[in-house]
């Protein structure tokens, strides 16, 4: 018996039995819709904290003080941009204001930093300018406004020029920029910034800075300028050879290496647990073929007296087998990707289709229909046909 004979018997007894046909997919949908989405998901996360975390600077390096110690200084930052390979480096420092403008305002994050602080941290402007040499020398009462920051305030492209407070003080807005996208704390664009210089004068004591943001030229540098800056820093604040850092520097390429190794795990792990569903699925095609052999004991005894071989009736309940969870698992795969693309609406972030992740899913599907289907298969090609006949 052909291929094609053998699919088209199994589509025919599945019409004749459609509830029964649901029910055993189920079981198949739901895992395989399970699946698809909770990986999908896995990957979607994945992707989001990649370009978040990309969206924090071109080849990044983060100096901050160790706890407890004297920290950074403008100083240190002068001589980190000296070194060979920094293409730019911009301190920061942060504290948290109110910034008003007519009857409307919001509690934001100031950033006192400089020019180079687009660059480093890779802004868009969308309107005016950033912070330049002029404002940084001088300490002008300028702020260039985040996204966020200048919706709250209901500013639009003419708020360039004009003045906003910040805890009180007027500061005329030269530039608003792009949204980079984000949310909770640390928000890249609920925040707006200022010379650094400003914020010490009129808003943060002392001369440490929290930050130190260095990007390199270029990625094969990283290593070499990382050490570079560690020896630098170790000689300005004359740490002795046996004494620990007083700063750490964290590493961009670490970050993102760290975030996609615990994506990738989480996604592995929540795959797991939703093959679980997989597997009850398939014990129920198991159950319904074995009852589907018993009930059709006498049609194999007459296969089997005009001539039906075993291996043909293994065919035929191997093929239905098959036919149950391969259909299952393409109606899984379509809810699954519909469910994943909703979530991921919903959480914000970019819908990923793996076709790897399609294509194991039908590979997973018909596993199951083979793994659970061939033991009632051979319950029903190792029947005696003079025994099936008799059956009642």
């Amino acid at each position: 018996m052909s291929l094609i004979e053998l699919v088209r018997l199994a589509f025919g007894r599945l019409r004749t039995s459609r509830l029964r046909a649901a029910l055993t997919m189920l079981g198949v949908i739901i895992g395989v819709a399970s699946v698809v989405a909770l990986v999908g998901v896995g990957q979607g996360t994945t992707a989001n904290i990649t370009s978040r975390l990309a969206g924090l600077g071109t080849n990044l390096l983060t100096i901050n003080p160790a706890n407890g110690s004297a920290g950074l200084t403008l100083d240190d930052v002068a001589a980190i941009g000296k070194i060979e390979g920094v293409a730019a480096v911009a301190p920061e420092l942060q504290t948290s204001a109110t910034v008003a403008v007519g009857t409307k305002n919001t509690s934001t994050s100031v950033i006192g930093t400089n020019s180079s602080y687009a660059f480093v941290r890779a802004y868009n402007v969308w309107q005016g300018t950033f912070l330049n040499d002029a404002s940084d020398d001088n300490n002008l009462r300028t702020v260039v406004l985040g996204s966020t920051v200048a919706d709250n305030l209901g500013l639009d492209a003419s708020a360039v020029g004009t003045l906003v407070t910040i805890n009180g003080l007027p500061f005329q807005v030269i530039g608003i920029t792009q949204p980079k996208g984000g949310s909770g704390f640390n928000d890249p664009d609920d925040q707006v910034m200022v010379p650094v210089g400003v914020v010490r004068k009129y808003f943060v004591a002392g001369d440490a800075v929290r930050t130190v943001g260095v990007s390199v030229a270029s990625v094969d540098q990283m290593a070499d300028v990382k050490a570079s800056i560690e020896a630098l820093l170790r000689d300005r604040h004359d740490l002795a050879a046996t004494a620990s850092d007083d700063f750490s520097i964290l590493d961009q390429s670490q970050l993102l290496d760290t975030a996609n190794s615990i994506a990738g795990t989480l996604a592995l792990l929540l795959g797991g647990i939703a093959s679980i569903s997989l597997i009850v699925g398939g014990i129920g095609i198991m159950n319904i073929m074995l009852v589907s052999v018993r009930e059709r004991t006498r049609e194999i005894g007459i296969r089997k007296a005009v001539g039906a071989r075993s291996r043909d009736i293994l065919a035929q309940f191997l093929i239905e087998a098959l036919t149950l969870s391969l259909i299952g698992g393409l109606i899984g795969i379509v809810i699954g990707l519909g469910a994943s693309a909703g979530i991921a609406r919903l959480g914000g972030w970019t819908f990923v289709v793996s076709p790897t992740i399609v294509a194991l899913a039908v590979l997973f599907s018909l596993a199951v229909g083979v793994i659970f289907g061939v033991w009632p298969a051979r319950q029903a090609a190792r029947l005696d046909p003079i025994s099936a006949l008799r059956w009642e």
